[in-house]
């Protein structure tokens, strides 16, 4: 039996939008492939030279739902983060803005992904959770993320070859 399950490859995409998008570039986020919150990784590594970043978590929480049409959802967490002076809350302020920015510009292009793989079995939460950290998550680093659900089509069929008898 072929593998038949899909999957959405949300840290290659954000990835993608990271470096193609001007506002991105002109403030010099950088992209960076993380394993959750306490798992800021390369962000953390490169935090002296790193400014701002979007962090798109390689991992994902999830359910399989085993009703008529199985399938599993993952929920990836993309987070973006600006440093700023630390007690500056001014600075603060336009770090959030901005951020709340580029997550809108994201969103334009979340929507022409969403309907280009929902004529396939993976499908989009239309409901896409952004939130803003209102303390400090580093002295001096402003901090949002936003949740993705999708749902991919699961085999649940019984494959005998994968037994023992």
């Amino acid at each position: 039996m072929e593998n038949s399950n899909f999957n959405w490859d949300a840290v290659s995409f954000f990835e993608g939008l990271t470096a193609k998008n001007k506002l991105a570039q002109s403030k010099g986020y950088r992209f960076c492939r993380v394993s959750g919150l306490r798992g800021l990784e390369e962000y953390i590594n490169n935090m002296q030279s790193v400014t701002c970043a979007v962090c798109a978590s390689d991992i994902a929480a999830g359910t399989t739902q085993l009703d008529n049409t199985p399938h599993t959802r993952r929920v990836k967490t993309v987070y973006m983060l600006h440093r700023h002076r630390l007690g500056d809350m001014q600075a603060r302020q336009r770090c959030m803005d901005e951020m709340r920015e580029l997550f809108r510009q994201f969103m334009t292009k979340l929507i022409l992904e969403r309907t280009r793989i929902s004529q396939g079995p993976i499908y989009i939460d239309p409901r896409i959770q952004f939130t803003e950290i209102d303390e400090y998550f580093a002295a001096g680093c402003a901090l949002a993320y936003f949740q993705i659900a999708v749902d991919v089509y699961t085999d649940l069929r019984v494959n005998n070859d994968e037994w023992l008898s």
